[in-house]
């Protein structure tokens, strides 16, 4: 496939081989970003572990220090008494049967689903629709609480839950390209820190074997796993 004008320029910005620092990876991806929109920022960590077994399953949440730059719609499923909270500290939708039925209909125009444990019943049985699109709440990741509004505020400031995938790899979003690199750097780094942090004991050999920062339709900057993990 014929490479265009603007991934040949992007691509003499930058060695593919070589391993950049965050701070230095992030001002790339910036450069390299040409798109006519504010492209989201990945990042994309591969560990050594083994997904297949529920001892070396890597799933958690982080609060990215500056948000992911991204408007958050929040859907609260909670009781009548809990609605006022939800509705004060953020969330566009608050219900509970109304919003069931219509998500059965097939309506999910939400990013993140927060739910109390009372209600939960009633929540399973969205488990077929929610669970393949990543809006299944869960305790595990803070969407199934009793706090409805500590819950929504932390969502709404750039708190988001990941989890490694069959390939043992873990995608993130950590920002726009019109965030400052520094920013970009150390929302990824908060994200790694926190990986680290998770690491199953079970888990043998090297934990973080590669780590790729890239934005939307860019090319991958590669990330010297050293400088993040010394």
């Amino acid at each position: 496939m014929a490479l265009t004008k603007k991934r040949k320029e992007a691509d003499g910005k930058f060695d593919a081989e070589q391993l950049y620092s965050l701070v230095e990876a992030s001002k790339i991806v910036k450069e390299i970003t040409n798109t006519n929109f504010d492209s989201t920022v990945d990042v994309a960590v591969r560990l050594g572990v083994d997904p297949r077994k529920a001892n070396q399953m890597v799933r958690g949440t982080v609060s990215l220090p500056h948000g992911t730059g991204k408007d958050v719609k929040v859907l609260v499923l909670c009781t009548p008494d809990k609605e006022a909270e939800a509705t004060e500290a953020g969330a566009e939708f608050v219900g509970l049967d109304e919003y069931i039925d219509k998500i059965k209909g097939g309506w999910t125009d939400v990013d993140v689903i927060i739910t109390m444990p009372s209600v939960m019943g009633k929540v399973g049985a969205l488990g077929r629709i929610l669970g393949p699109r990543g809006l299944m709440p869960n305790p595990k990741t803070g969407t199934v609480t009793m706090n409805i509004g500590q819950a929504v505020q932390d969502v709404k400031a750039g708190k988001i839950d990941f989890k490694v995938d069959k390939y043992g790899i873990v995608h993130a979003a950590i920002g726009k390209a019109s965030f400052e690199s520094e920013k970009l750097a150390e929302n990824a780094s908060e994200l790694i820190s926190t990986l680290i942090k998770l690491k199953p004991s079970s888990a043998k050999g090297t934990y973080m074997k590669s780590i790729t920062l890239s934005s939307t339709m860019s090319a991958g900057v590669k990330v010297d796993t050293k400088s993040v993990t010394a």
